[in-house]
């Protein structure tokens, strides 16, 4: 590289300058494209790993080459002094920066490999949705690591900002103090996040009711949670809401829901034909888990009696589903079997308290 500008020093600066960048790019240009099909070769031993791998980091590498070599190649171009030291300023800011995205985009890539072996689509996915909650707060944190350490990096490179660092360390307590106040509210919001994902009152895809909405945890951010609910609207919440206010989660330990039906019939009504429909309706589909089925009388009025049925399936949206097929089906079966066991009104009509008001009205 030396010899290749130095034969360059007759011509006007801006021709070294043209060259070395154009020479930089195509270099990188060919490294991304060696480092694609190297990843494509690999595919056919792990091809989630390298997949990943080329969807997060053909871009970022494709910059990070490029100005890795425009830094050493600058210095053998004939510039001031003091123009070089700018020019290699801004270039190890931009090299920085692209170090930085390369990181960043390696733990979108670590990210992916741990949800491939924690998959949350399985019946039985209490750990996996543990697990995924830690590595989602955890994945955030570390990217707001990595920007702040790349920004100090950047405002470092710079001597004056070096100095008026060394002066904000001389009076780093009451500096200390001002700034705690001011990110009071902002170290809140991550204490309670790491709280979250560590003792996890809440994880994601777990079925909860808040602000009297059931629904499900879609994500966990550093300040907010986003809840999913049943009718696809989405109720976002700062994350301290969940440390500081009760609610229910319906999947705190395990994702089997215990559901319930209600119906109200006469007193008329048979319970065995009862109780063996609700059994063969359970048998019958696949919602029903085949571990609960209770069919009970819980209640009476001077009208009706309170039939109540529980059943489990494995999941809150499946219990929903379930709910409302048996629910259908014992209606179905009770208009067809038992009509005359619906609710109903009496009433018992006699001429006596006629005849009475009759003599009253008489005398």
């Amino acid at each position: 590289m030396p010899l290749l500008f130095g034969e360059l020093s007759g011509f006007p600066s801006w021709v070294p300058v043209v060259l070395l960048v154009s020479l930089s790019f195509v270099v990188g240009f060919l490294a991304r494209l060696i480092l694609l099909r190297f990843i494509r070769y690999w595919q056919i031993r792990d091809r989630k790993l390298f997949k990943s791998l080329e969807k997060h980091l053909s871009g970022s590498m494709f910059f990070f080459i490029p100005l890795l070599m425009i830094n050493v190649g600058i210095n053998y171009i004939d510039f001031h002094p003091e123009s070089l030291d700018l020019i290699t300023n801004i270039i190890n800011v931009f090299i920085i920066m692209s170090f930085c995205s390369v990181l960043i985009r390696l733990t979108h890539v670590a990210q992916d490999m741990l949800y491939i072996r924690y998959d949350i689509n399985i019946s039985n996915n209490l750990r996996a949705r543990k697990i995924r909650t830690q590595i989602i707060y955890v994945k955030k944190v570390v990217i707001v690591i990595l920007v702040l350490f790349c920004v100090s990096l950047i405002l470092l490179s710079f001597p004056g900002v070096r100095k008026f660092g060394t002066t904000i360390l001389a009076g780093a307590g009451v500096a200390g103090i001002i700034i705690g106040f001011a990110l009071q509210k902002s170290l809140v919001n991550l204490f309670a996040g790491i709280q979250i994902a560590f003792t996890q009152p809440i994880k994601i895809d777990d079925a909860v009711v808040v602000e009297k909405e059931w629904g499900w945890i879609e994500e966990i951010n550093l300040t907010y949670v986003v809840v999913r609910i049943w009718d696809l609207r989405r109720l976002v919440l700062p994350i301290t809401y969940f440390t500081e206010n009760p609610f229910q989660n319906w999947t705190r330990n395990n994702a089997q829901i215990l559901g319930s039906v209600f119906l109200y019939v006469d007193y008329s009504m048979p319970l065995e034909p009862l109780r063996k429909h609700f059994e063969k309706v359970l048998s019958e589909t696949k919602l029903w888990d085949q571990e609960t089925s209770v069919l009970q009388v819980t209640d009476t009025t001077e009208k009706t009696m309170t039939i109540r049925m529980l059943m489990t399936a494995q999941n809150s949206p499946i219990a929903f589903d379930l709910r409302c097929y048996v629910r259908e089906k014992m209606i179905e079966f009770i208009q067809q079997n038992y009509p005359e066991s619906l609710p109903q009104v009496r009433a018992s009509l006699t001429d006596s308290g006629s005849e009475k008001v009759g003599r009253g009205v008489m005398e």
